[in-house]
């Protein structure tokens, strides 16, 4: 089979991958760069099914590559946007303790956003809580002004377009990578159409970074467990009840936000996520099922794990998932008023999660490099919002 030829092939046009090719074609615009993906567009998954939040870095270890790609990338983005006319909005957030029990998690957080050197935030009180939102209940909190929110799937078609358009770049869409060899210098990359040659390969396929990873790393130690996340919003009625973003404090126990409020740039808030293990890789329903992504969860010794460890409370997300009466529950801790009818179904995502074979569950960026091959191998959020500066950073790989 005779192999199209390029200088590097990036698979995955969600915001990272997009954004490692726009960065190559930014460095030296004269490369040959192509982008595989398999669905039929930009940003179908988890680049498009977030919250949409802009993260300022309050909750990253100071030091970790979250922290940094956060911090810097959050400054990159802000740019772009404005440069592109891609909506967004720097509106803040408070996070907010309702008990007492969460108060020395809450000034944790607050000494870390001072660490990640964060300009403007300060404590609140009960009362001052409500000046930013007159309907919210805490015992104290934390004003985050950094925060903001944004239209990630148009930032996405706006880095495909110039990585087309203004840098010439190659991207091929419903193709689906099935092997992945070296060859010599360079790597052969077979998908379900094409044979390609490149000097070098960025995988960056989110839900499907294990398996990537695993066609030219036969040790590799990480798997992808699936959590989908399922919001609510709010009825038009009731979006006044929230200003902007609302967010509790996380419970140290769980490596998940928890329920909170957000205010969406193209209208309504959303209200959510839980977090329950996802049958399905790209399983938006409850019923969504498959057999092997369910087998491979299972057969991974680090997901029996996590299910004895975190068990109880994942429990309590299912009960969640399924009663609406328990979700408003949650919701009510930080919004007393709420009630069930306020509530109308929302979307849903699913979260790439990576877990090792201890039952850890990997909390910073994963970036696996192997001479001429780099493989993304966990993105959690805020890769969306780091996405700028990950694509440089990897770009300076290359």
């Amino acid at each position: 089979m005779d192999a199209y030829n390029y200088d590097t092939i990036v698979i995955g046009a969600g915001l990272v991958g997009l954004s490692v090719a726009y960065n190559l074609k930014l460095k030296n615009p004269d490369r040959k760069i192509l982008i595989i993906e398999k669905e039929k567009g930009v940003a179908i998954h988890q680049s498009g099914n977030n919250s949409g939040v802009i993260h300022s870095g309050i909750y990253y270890k100071p030091g970790s590559l979250k922290a940094q790609n956060c911090i810097s990338g959050y400054h990159s983005l802000i740019e772009f946007a404005q440069k592109y006319n891609i909506p967004y909005d720097i509106c803040g957030k408070i996070i907010v303790a309702t008990d007492t029990s969460e108060l020395i998690g809450l000034d944790n957080i607050y000494q870390r956003g001072i660490e990640n050197r964060l300009e403007g935030i300060r404590k609140l009180s009960s009362s001052e809580i409500k000046d930013f939102e007159p309907h919210c209940a805490g015992i104290a909190g934390i004003h985050v002004p950094q925060t903001g929110i944004i239209d990630y799937p148009r930032m996405a078609e706006v880095l495909l377009e110039l990585f087309k358009t203004q840098f010439n770049g190659d991207a091929n869409f419903n193709e689906q990578v099935i092997s992945i060899k070296k060859e010599g210098n360079a790597v052969r990359v077979e998908t379900d159409q094409r044979s390609y040659i490149s000097e070098n390969l960025v995988s960056c396929a989110g839900l499907f970074s294990d398996r990537i990873a695993s066609l030219t790393e036969q040790s590799n130690d990480l798997r992808i467990i699936p959590f989908r996340g399922e919001y609510y919003k709010l009825r038009p009625e009731k979006e006044g009840l929230i200003k902007n973003l609302v967010y509790p404090v996380p419970d140290p126990k769980f490596p998940f936000l928890g329920v909170h409020f957000t205010r969406m740039i193209g209208g309504g808030v959303e209200a959510g996520p839980n977090a329950v293990l996802a049958f399905k890789r790209e399983g938006y329903k409850f019923k969504d099922f498959s057999l092997r992504d369910v087998s491979e969860t299972f057969a991974w010794p680090g997901f029996w794990k996590i299910a004895a460890k975190y068990g109880k409370i994942g429990m309590g997300e299912i009960y969640r998932s399924l009663s609406k009466a328990a979700f408003t529950a949650a919701l009510q801790k930080l919004l007393p008023e709420i009630i069930e009818d306020d509530l109308v179904p929302g979307g849903a995502g699913v979260r790439a999660q990576a877990c090792d074979r201890s039952g850890n569950l990997i909390d910073d960026f994963n970036i696996l490099e192997s001479r001429n091959i780099i493989h993304v191998r966990n993105a959690p959020s805020p890769a969306a919002t780091s996405c700028l500066s990950i694509g440089k950073l990897i770009s300076e790989k290359i």
